[in-house]
C-alpha cells in the first residue's frame, strides 16, 4: 500500500527494486490489492514481477473496496468482484494471482454470495486460492461452508492483539492460514515514532487515533521497554517485533517501501526468541497495553472485529 499512497510521495524505481530485493533474500509473499492507490499498487507489482520474475512469488491481490470522492465504499457483489478480478490481472500483468482475497465484507451482499463468485473466479482459473480480510468469526464459519478459505488477513501485532481471543483460534480449527498486516502498528513499534512532528503532515497516521499527541506519549513508553529487550537481543525494535508475530505461528507482511528497510525486515527472520525472550516481550508489551482505535470513527466500519 505504501508504495502507492499514504505514506510519502511514490518512488516507483525504488519500490521496484525493493521488491526484487525482497526475492533476493527468499520473500516470495507478494501481497497487494486493487485499492490500494486506485490501482497504482498492482501496476508497480506488475512491472516488477516482468522479465521472469513471477514465476518466483505467491501473488495475492484484493477486492471489494472502491475508491470515491467521499472516501471509501464497499461492494461485494458478484458482478464487482468478475469485474474486478479482471481489472487486476490486466494490472499485473499476469493471467492469474495465487491468491484473492474479499478485502472487507459488504453488509449488503450476503458472504455467500460474494465467497460463490470467488470460487467462481478458481473453476475459471484467474486465483488458485481465495482469502478474506478484516472479518469475524461468524462471517469466517459461512464463508468457509460454501468454498474452503485459504487465508485470513487482518490486523495483528503487539499493538493489536484482539485476534488472539477468538479469530486465530477459528483460523487454527478450521485450517485457515493467517497473513498479519500492520505487524509494525504502522511503523509505531519501529521505535522511530517519537512525536506526531515525526511524521508528515500529509501522513495517514496523523489521522489515526493511535498516533494522537497523548497517545503515541503513552503507546511510547511501551515501546522504549521493546526497546531495551532488542538492544539486550541485538537487533533492532521492528526485527524484535516480527520476530515475535513469526513465534505466534502467523506470516506478518511488513509494508517495507525501500531496500533499507526491507533489509531490516528482514532480519527478523535471524532472531531466535527463547521462551524467556516471549515472556519478556509480554511483560513489556501485554495484551490491551497500547491506547487508541486502530481506525477513527468514520472508518470503524470497514473492519469486522467480532
Amino acid at each position: 500500500m505504501g508504495m502507492a499512497e499514504f505514506y510519502g510521495e511514490r518512488n516507483d524505481p525504488e519500490s521496484v527494486a525493493t521488491i526484487h530485493r525482497a526475492i533476493d533474500h527468499g520473500l516470495d509473499f507478494i501481497d497487494t490489492a486493487d485499492m490500494y492507490g486506485d490501482g497504482v499498487s498492482e501496476e508497480i507489482v506488475g512491472s516488477a514481477l516482468r522479465g521472469g520474475w513471477r514465476e518466483k512469488v505467491t501473488l495475492a491481490t484484493k477486492c471489494g473496496m472502491i475508491r470515491t470522492e467521499s472516501g471509501v465504499a464497499l461492494d461485494g457483489s458478484p458482478e464487482h468482484i468478475h469485474r474486478a478480478i479482471d481489472a487486476s490481472l490486466k494490472r499485473l500483468d499476469t493471467d492469474h494471482v495465487d491468491l484473492y482475497y474479499l478485502h472487507r465484507l459488504d453488509p449488503e451482499v450476503p458472504i455467500e454470495e460474494s465467497v460463490g463468485a470467488l470460487s467462481e473466479i478458481v473453476a475459471q482459473g484467474k486465483a488458485r486460492f481465495i482469502g478474506l480480510s478484516e472479518m469475524g468469526p461468524g462471517t469466517i464459519r459461512r464463508a468457509h461452508a460454501v468454498h474452503p478459505i485459504s487465508v485470513l488477513q487482518t490486523e495483528y501485532s503487539l499493538a493489536t492483539r484482539f485476534v488472539e481471543e477468538r479469530i486465530l483460534p477459528l483460523c487454527r480449527e478450521l485450517g485457515i492460514g493467517f497473513v498479519a498486516w500492520g505487524p509494525l502498528s504502522r511503523g509505531l513499534l519501529s521505535g522511530q515514532i517519537l512525536r506526531d512532528e515525526d511524521l508528515a503532515e500529509t501522513d495517514l497516521r496523523r489521522f489515526l487515533p493511535r498516533f494522537a499527541p497523548d497517545n503515541l506519549e503513552r503507546n511510547g513508553a511501551i515501546v522504549s521497554r521493546l526497546n531495551t529487550i532488542a538492544s539486550d537481543k541485538g537487533c533492532t525494535t521492528a526485527q524484535l517485533c516480527l520476530a515475535w508475530l513469526v513465534a505466534q505461528g502467523v506470516v506478518p507482511i511488513p509494508g517495507s517501501q525501500d531496500r533499507d528497510m526491507l533489509d531490516e525486515n528482514a532480519g527478523a527472520l535471524d532472531v531466535d526468541l527463547s521462551a524467556d525472550d516471549l515472556a519478556l516481550i509480554e511483560e513489556a508489551a501485554p495484551r490491551g497495553a497500547f491506547v487508541g482505535d486502530r481506525f477513527p470513527p468514520s472508518l470503524t466500519h470497514l473492519v469486522e472485529e467480532d
